[in-house]
């Protein structure tokens, strides 16, 4: 990592048009972005809806990457991946072609209306955490505690791994 480059954690999940393509192909097409160099991606999570339970399940991942881009700059490459992918913002937390989100940035801590950075609700889902732990089980949370710590007291439930490694298949 370069000394200007900050790490940054990404949330990625899809539960339509083939979710495991979308996520493979979300990563792809961030690995190849200038100022963003991929280093490590969890497996892939079989998970249970959020929020609207009358839907597919999830694809979930965390992805880690280095980046020279500002926050607001990161935000704006995963808002125009999403839309790429065809992602319509129709009904919170409901079906999804591509979800990316941007959970933490180095040490970075901003509340905009566009950005709440560490993002605010990832220490309750188990969809997050489990992926998270996967990688980094000691990353602390702000005030919330490690990724490990949070993950043993709310659980792993609704959450499976999938057998095939992430970036399967032809590209």
């Amino acid at each position: 990592m370069s000394p200007a480059a900050t790490s940054a954690w990404i949330g990625l999940g899809s539960n339509l048009e083939d979710p495991r393509r979308q996520l493979d192909q979300a990563l792809r097409t961030l690995a190849a972005e200038p100022g963003i160099t991929l280093q490590r991606v969890s497996s892939y999570y079989r998970t249970a809806p959020w929020g609207v339970t009358e839907q597919p399940h999830f694809v979930n991942a965390v992805a880690q990457l280095h980046t020279t881009l500002s926050p607001q700059a990161l935000l704006d490459v995963l808002l125009r991946i999403e839309q790429q992918a065809g992602r319509e913002r129709c009904e919170r937390w409901g079906p999804r072609v591509l979800d990316l989100d941007l959970l933490l940035f180095g040490e970075t801590c901003c509340d905009t209306a566009q950005l709440q950075l560490p993002h605010p609700r990832m220490h309750e889902r188990a969809f997050v955490l489990v992926p998270l732990a996967e990688l980094e089980p000691g990353l602390e949370l702000g005030r919330h505690g490690t990724v490990g710590g949070l993950l043993a007291r709310i659980g792993r439930q609704g959450v499976e791994v999938l057998p095939e490694a992430p970036l399967s298949g032809e590209p």
